[in-house]
């Protein structure tokens, strides 16, 4: 007859040890930084309110500006441009990934998210969600660029979250070099918004979603164009409440200390990123470092 088997029993003293290594596990994890990825500057309005949300978060963010803009290029390339800028970042250790290109989370979120082992948080489910609760009639006008309206991204989302919703959308190539040079707020800014928003406004919309990064720079001449009846959201903030509950949610919300650091990375000369990159975040933008492509 075999012996019995004997089960060694575990002490207190070594439960308490493994709870102890579980702990410094999570709180390893949780130290990790934010990585966010946009295809060039314009993601910077959404990493200032990922920090003005977060501030004791780290980030790392990734500025394709070699290859921008990514709203006029195919689904196909988008996708590949967006699985290499997912791969960078993930290689520097995050614990969670935010696309912040409008285009990429409508082209390859889906994508990008089936490819990685870290959550992925995307702007267009965040701005949507936002749009629904502001819109009182259901009338939404969603602007952004070619690649991301064509997509029907902002459409599907909207319409699921709320059926009935009337949803009228506009490309705006031109807003992203206007933000860039800084016209944000003269006559030129006023008159090119005018002219793409006239059929919203016919339309008789209540809310208007910011469908691109850059387009936050120009609240105030969309606010004047459209007048006070007209919500305008944009998803930065709507993104940054995402990101903070499943930090929360999956136990890896950084704790308690000082404010926390943002890299910056980029694929061409950054002297225009930095320069330019002011306007977006602030003075934060002090340095970056190229990598190649």
């Amino acid at each position: 007859m075999p012996p019995k088997s004997r089960r060694k029993k575990t002490s207190k003293a070594a439960l308490t040890h493994r709870a102890a290594a579980i702990g410094r596990g999570a709180s390893r994890a949780a130290d990790r930084p934010i990585g966010v990825f946009d295809s060039g500057i314009g993601g910077l309005t959404v990493l200032r309110a990922l920090v003005n949300a977060m501030p004791v978060e780290e980030f790392i963010y990734l500025g394709d500006t070699a290859r921008l803009p990514y709203g006029t290029k195919s689904n196909e390339v988008i996708t590949r441009y967006s699985r290499e800028n997912s791969e960078f970042l993930l290689a520097k250790g995050i614990k969670l990934l935010v696309v912040a290109c409008n285009t990429s989370s409508a082209v390859a979120l889906e994508n990008i998210a089936g490819a990685t082992m870290v959550p992925v948080v995307g702007v267009i489910e965040p701005g949507a969600r936002a749009a629904v609760r502001a819109s009182r009639s259901g009338k939404i006008g969603v602007i952004g660029t070619e690649a991301t309206i064509a997509s029907g991204a902002y459409t599907r989302t909207i319409q699921r979250l709320r059926p009935k919703a009337e949803i009228y959308t506009r490309a705006c190539p031109l807003l992203v070099p206007l933000a860039e040079e800084g016209w944000v707020d003269n006559d030129i800014a006023e008159r090119t918004v005018a002219y793409y928003l006239e059929s919203l406004k016919q339309s008789g919309i209540d809310t208007l979603l910011l469908g691109c990064t850059h387009y936050p720079l120009l609240a105030g001449v969309f606010k004047r164009v459209l007048g006070p009846s007209v919500k305008v959201v944009d998803s930065a903030s709507a993104t940054a409440d995402a990101v903070r509950e499943h930090l929360t949610a999956l136990n890896l919300a950084r704790g308690c200390g000082g404010a926390g650091r943002q890299s910056f990375f980029v694929t061409e000369s950054p002297d225009r990123f930095i320069r330019v990159g002011r306007g977006f975040f602030g003075p934060g933008v002090e340095s970056a470092v190229r990598i190649e492509r």
